[in-house]
């Protein structure tokens, strides 16, 4: 049975798609090199079936995990690199690398302005302080965006000059605020800025939802770490769990010391049989990515077309897939996401509503159907219950199903 989507919205889709000819051909591009990127690299390393098997308990000589690693840091242009299971989400293997690398009395200095909602806790803005870098005895500091919304060069290179600032945050997708996603350049471009006023400062990148959007990576461009999440791009939909840090060979090591404890670091840490979704979910994360992207580039011709405003807009090349979407009152915002829920092959029947999830500041709604709960890769759709009431859409492992649900999303907002 066909899905309940009226004639004049399947119009406009048809409208937005054949408006989007060049931007898809410029994202398939970017696929098809970045699958060259992979093959090579498990071609390089060498992948076997033996690889695929798991180990349990303490996980010594986990040849597929470790191979894994080496082929991440190989994609990343990186010395090294840890993929794990253990890792419960992106912002544990953030954590893990920024408590890894910071000791009391060190400053860290988010260069762009608040960090993501869940960090916030893990450097003590938020909550009741309990482990956070504060109770430690690290000071953070951060340099707000210039009233443009774009990083603020000058205001970047003050900070980074006292002698006391040992690591910079970057986080290279917008979260939860309104400034542009940074692209790896830009990226580059900063930390040129860092080097040039603090050479011995550590550069860490928050890599969520940017991984294979671009033919590069920022270790490849002057950052000494980076961190992300198997359930969003690089796991390609496959990936259970976990997570990754690639980057310089001595403070991927600092990490894994407290992903694990001092003595132990990487040598541990059981892939339970999960190595098969790892290394495939690698495999068709360039695939996958381009989906998503196409998916949020639909997206935002669609809203567009309705009348509102996106950001980024259709024809603007990306560095994320995160699309953001302003929908300006907050019964937009649900109508919106239970529209996307509708279109999900999990939990489809589910009407998400708003309610406070842990590590956020206010009320948050979702709309996730599926397969792996809580994978952004995966077609979803949340937002902070605030003004200005904007929704946050991300994922879709098929172009056609993250389609269908743009559709019955637009869909639900004309049934108002």
């Amino acid at each position: 049975m066909p899905l309940q989507i009226s004639d004049r919205v399947r119009a406009l889709g048809a409208q937005a798609q054949d408006a989007l000819s060049e931007q898809f051909a410029r994202i398939d591009a970017i696929a098809e090199y970045n699958t060259q990127k992979v093959l090579s690299a498990f071609q390089t390393h060498k992948v076997a079936e033996s690889m695929f098997q798991g180990t349990t308990g303490y996980g010594y000589d986990d040849l597929g995990r470790e191979t894994l690693g080496a082929i991440y840091a190989d994609l990343f242009g990186a010395e090294d690199a840890m993929v794990r299971i253990n890792f419960v989400n992106g912002t544990h293997a953030i954590a893990s690398a920024l408590y890894g690398v910071l000791r009391p009395g060190d400053v860290l200095v988010s260069a762009i302005g608040a960090p993501y909602d869940t960090l916030q806790g893990v450097i003590g803005i938020t909550g009741d302080g309990n482990g956070s870098l504060k109770e430690f005895g690290i000071t953070y500091r951060q340099v707000d965006l210039t009233p443009e919304n774009t990083p603020d060069l000058p205001g970047i290179a003050q900070a980074v000059q006292d002698p006391a600032v040992k690591a910079v945050l970057i986080q290279r997708s917008r979260g939860y605020a309104t400034r542009a996603s940074l692209s790896v350049a830009r990226i580059g471009e900063i930390c040129q800025v860092i080097r040039s006023h603090n050479p011995d400062v550590y550069i860490l990148v928050d890599n969520c939802y940017g991984e294979f959007v671009e033919t590069t990576e920022p270790t490849q461009v002057g950052a000494d770490l980076i961190m992300g999440s198997l359930i969003k791009n690089p796991g390609g939909g496959l990936a259970p769990m976990g997570g990754y840090v690639a980057g310089r060979r001595d403070l991927v090591e600092c990490a894994a010391t407290r992903m694990t404890v001092p003595g132990i670091g990487r040598e541990c840490g059981a892939s339970l049989g999960n190595n098969r979704a790892l290394y495939q979910g690698l495999f068709l994360a360039p695939h996958t990515v381009a989906q998503a992207t196409k998916t949020a580039v639909f997206a935002a011709k669609v809203m567009e077309l309705l009348g509102y405003r996106t950001d980024p807009m259709s024809q603007e090349i990306r560095h994320d897939i995160i699309q953001m979407i302003h929908l300006e009152t907050p019964e937009a915002v649900e109508r919106f996401c239970q529209g996307i829920q509708s279109g999900a092959p999990v939990d489809s029947y589910v009407t998400p509503v708003p309610w406070d999830m842990p590590g956020y500041d206010c009320p948050v709604i979702m709309a996730a159907g599926a397969f792996i709960q809580g994978a952004s890769i995966e077609l979803s759709a949340d937002a902070p219950m605030r003004p200005p009431y904007t929704v946050y859409l991300q994922g879709g492992l098929t172009y056609e199903s993250g389609k269908l649900g743009i559709l019955l999303a637009a869909d639900a907002l004309l049934r108002k």
